[in-house]
């Protein structure tokens, strides 16, 4: 190996922003097998088949309306417990066995239903899952960048993410119009066929490379503290970085929106435009087309805008778009709806990026990724019940719309913070 290599391989990961239209260079074999494996394993992990119907399955095993939104509840909070724990377990295992007890972790979550179809079993169900995605959330993200920056490969980080992205929502649209049949021929064969899914991204995570020595997170023994303690310096790391804080709000605004439109005002929306409920699915169906479209082309932003600018004008599309269905017909608004889904599918993979490039060399990245899953869903949580409120109140329009000023401010206030520490560092 020469020493320009040695060099390129032990530089430390940068948090420069990105130049538009930088041309990656060509992926060498080994780069190109992880990267499969990366699709393999985000795709078929993430590939519940059980989710259009969940709801029904657990109505017709005999729990209550009160049961099954009550177990939900308690999965969230679940999650939001368990980031920080299982960050600071996979930057002290290594990411790749991470990936590997996740992955173990949901095959067995997804056959609690079928051996013990109860309230406690898919209480349990959805608690193990929790733990499974927790240990996988951070992770995945920060073995893939390691592992490519490692091996001088780091500008094909954002199209490795968008692609393992669109490839898992491409899987989704093909999969999910099978399951209602598929159930009715085997009740329990959602739930087997996602078992057998997660078993699959078992073995792709067992076939990953293991990172060298002070690549996956790992300290030696001796070096090894205890879990507050881990907790306190990951903290340590993200007061004394200049740019992480203020790129982890910018990320909220894409998380929340996101969340927020695909999974509570998706129907109330539709609903109010006089939609058809049996029109809804299709609706959701396009959506997901054009997200996966975008999650598979994020050179096309970058190629024309700095990351830094694509994450915030694609998170004001984003934000423009649902303010511009409550002026909008029924037409008109799914058209809004899959430029939305669109901006979000190109925005991801960005904004991954982003904050993995500001996080410096620590042991603490997964921990860190951990972190800023918790901000994003603590903000989802806080906007949900202002969502309630705001339908309740009928007032769905001014919804949308204080929803895009909320927006427009918070990125305003990131893009001056951003300013400002950038004019402020120090020139080497």
């Amino acid at each position: 190996m020469s020493l320009l290599t040695r060099a390129r391989r032990r530089a430390p990961l940068s948090a420069s922003d990105h130049e538009p239209g930088r041309v990656p260079g060509p992926v060498p074999a080994p780069v190109r097998r992880v990267i499969r494996l990366n699709n393999g394993f985000q795709l078929l992990f993430n590939l519940l088949w059980w989710m259009p119907v969940f709801y029904e399955y657990q109505r017709q095993a005999g729990l209550t309306d009160g049961q099954i939104f009550g177990i939900q509840s308690i999965y969230y909070v679940a999650f939001c417990l368990l980031e920080i724990p299982t960050g600071l377990i996979a930057d002290r295992l290594g990411q790749r066995r991470c990936l590997q007890l996740g992955a173990a972790v949901m095959t067995a979550a997804n056959l609690v239903p079928v051996a013990w179809p109860t309230a406690a079993g898919f209480l349990l169900h959805f608690l193990a899952i929790a733990a499974a995605r927790s240990l996988v959330s951070g992770a995945a993200s920060a073995y893939l960048y390691e592992y490519l920056h490692a091996e001088g490969a780091g500008d094909h980080y954002v199209q490795a993410e968008g692609t393992a992205r669109s490839l898992g929502l491409w899987a989704k649209i093909a999969c999910w119009p099978l399951v209602g049949l598929l159930m009715y021929l085997q009740h329990a064969a959602p739930y087997l066929l996602t078992a057998a899914c997660t078993l699959g991204s078992l073995a792709c995570a067992t076939a990953l490379p293991a990172l060298a020595p002070g690549q996956d997170g790992r300290r030696p023994a001796a070096e090894r503290v205890g879990l507050l303690a881990s907790a306190g310096r990951a903290l340590a790391v993200l007061r004394t970085s200049r740019t992480l804080g203020p790129l982890m709000v910018q990320g909220v605004a894409i998380f929340t929106l996101a969340r927020i439109c695909q999974v509570n005002l998706f129907q109330p929306l539709l609903l109010a435009k006089a939609v058809p409920v049996a029109d809804h699915g299709a609706v959701l169906s396009v959506m997901t087309v054009a997200e996966a479209v975008g999650s598979a082309r994020p050179g096309w932003v970058r190629s024309r805008l700095s990351d830094t600018a694509a994450v915030t004008v694609l998170s004001l599309v984003m934000a423009l778009s649902l303010a511009a269905t409550s002026m909008a017909g029924a037409v008109a608004t799914v058209g809004w709806l899959c430029v939305f889904a669109a901006a979000t599918g190109l925005a991801y993979p960005v904004q991954r990026n982003l904050i993995n490039a500001a996080i410096p060399p620590t042991p603490y990245r997964t921990t860190l990724l951990s972190l800023e899953s918790i901000i994003d869903r603590g903000v989802c949580a806080l906007v949900a019940l202002a969502v309630g409120v705001y339908l309740s109140a009928g007032r769905l329009d001014a919804l949308l719309v204080h929803a895009a000023i909320g927006t427009c401010l918070l990125l305003a206030l990131v893009a001056l913070a951003l300013r400002l520490v950038r004019r402020d560092r120090p020139v080497k």
